[in-house]
């Protein structure tokens, strides 16, 4: 069947439907005539390809669409929709959908739809499918690193979910250590795990972890076996629930390192001497040793005055700020400069910054590093008062001497505090102080010179 031409009214009526681009072209796809139907098109340029080959308009891969397009002239069992990509004259590409139909005389009608909006939902779900793909291949690595550290730990590790408390996963360690012929590990109730006695400390251990979410231990003979063994448990989320991460670690099992002894005299000379105060105590608080800086802090004149005393008496806050200091330390996390103040033995107060760490080895202990701040307040407070004043009666010099003199003034007094710093620095090392300020050595001289903090013979000599 062949398809009709059109006349002048059906074109007019053509050109009402619903389409983004008009095309009116000859038999070799020259256009004769444009219309556009959308203002976001106008980026296209489409008026200026009257006159033009429709193959010019688009890009290399879509040519080979045109020519198709064209040689169907409009019959309709070669009509079809056909994507291709025009480019704007910015270099860009838009994307139009394309169906060519017959006009009579030899004319030809391509009507074209927007796929801009198409396009953009093409690219954000490709887009997104990589991103996914992504996103899975790299859990898969993070499954497969976590699967490896499990299983190849030494220590026995357990994943027991909170609400039941049986086990989920157990890895290579923790089966060899809670090996049972009757039973399989996984799936079991964590507690059966443990001697009778112990079950109870293992169930507090694990309703301590969940309430405060922080790492907790305790200490546990595991069934079957005489030892005791240090068990620790945390908490994580996973899966929408609550799931603990134990870990069981045999105390026998620590073996105490090798030291170089002239390294420990050396560390322990080191320690005794230490500009800051140093003191250990164990994790009752009970002071087992202190440094000279430390009695010198206390007002103390030998160890025995400390020693044996809890460093709770110490302390102006007592128990609060021990309880601060102990709770961080009882779950291993350092302290660092705790602003308190310490009362020495004549009942005088001392501001101080106290740092901590807590040694597992050979037993517990809390080592405290005390700071003196009452002599660093002093030095801050003499040296604002040093800066300020200089410049404390400015204001009163306003009305009675011009503001050139006065910002003069001040430039002087800056630059001599800047020089008189530098050299109170380097030690009164003036090639030193000149590099510190950015200035020659010369020029370094001509300042002093002139402040009068030189005198002229030196000048000269140098």
């Amino acid at each position: 069947m062949k398809l009709p031409t059109l006349d002048s009214s059906t074109f007019s009526q053509l050109l009402g439907v619903v389409s983004d681009v008009t095309l009116v072209m000859d038999a070799q796809g020259v256009i004769e005539d444009v219309s556009t139907g959308q203002d976001k098109l106008a980026s296209l340029g489409c008026q200026t390809w009257i006159g033009r080959r429709w193959m010019d308009t688009v890009t290399s891969e879509s040519r080979i669409k045109i020519q198709d397009m064209l040689k169907s002239q409009g019959a309709p069992d070669l009509m079809r929709w056909r994507h291709v990509n025009h480019l704007t004259p910015l270099g860009s590409e838009v994307a139009l959908q394309y169906v060519v139909l017959p006009l009579g005389a030899g004319k030809l009608l391509a009507m074209g739809r927007d796929l801009e909006s198409l396009a953009e939902l093409q690219r954000r779900l490709v887009e997104t499918q990589q991103s996914m793909e992504r996103d899975y291949l790299r859990l898969r690595h993070i499954e497969a690193r976590y699967r490896v550290l499990f299983d190849t730990s030494p220590e026995a590790v357990l994943v027991v979910d909170a609400s039941t408390q049986r086990v989920l996963e157990a890895n290579l360690g923790a089966q060899s250590l809670l090996k049972d012929a009757g039973k399989r590990l996984v799936g079991r109730d964590v507690r059966e795990c443990f001697d009778g006695e112990s079950q109870s400390d293992v169930q507090s251990l694990l309703r301590m972890a969940l309430a405060t979410g922080r790492i907790e231990m305790c200490a546990a003979r595991v069934a079957g076996l005489s030892a005791p063994w240090t068990v620790s448990a945390t908490v994580f989320r996973q899966e929408g629930g609550a799931q603990f991460l134990v870990r069981l670690v045999s105390r026998e099992a620590v073996v105490e390192p090798r030291h170089d002894p002239h390294s420990s005299i050396a560390l322990s000379e080191a320690m005794a001497h230490f500009p800051d105060g140093w003191l250990l105590t164990d994790n009752t608080g009970a002071i087992k040793s202190v440094n000279e800086e430390g009695m010198a802090l206390l007002g103390l004149t030998a160890s025995s005055q400390v020693v044996g005393q809890n460093m709770e008496r110490w302390l102006l806050r007592g128990a609060v700020d021990w309880g601060v200091l102990q709770t961080s330390l009882r779950q291993q996390l350092p302290v660092r400069n705790f602003a308190t103040e310490v009362r020495t033995l004549s009942g005088m107060t001392l501001p101080v910054e106290v740092s901590a760490i807590s040694l597992a080895q050979p037993e517990p202990m809390y080592v405290f590093f005390v700071r003196d701040m009452h002599r660093r307040l002093q030095a801050t407070a003499s040296t604002s008062q040093n800066q300020a004043h200089p410049f404390a009666d400015l204001s009163q010099l306003v009305g009675r001497r011009p503001i050139k003199d006065i910002v003069g003034e001040t430039v002087d007094t800056i630059e001599r505090m800047c020089i008189e710093t530098a050299l109170e620095l380097t030690h009164n090392n003036r090639a030193s102080a000149a590099e510190m300020l950015g200035l020659s050595r010369q020029s370094l001289y001509v300042k002093l010179r002139r402040f009068g903090m030189v005198a002229e013979a030196e000048v000269d000599n140098s």
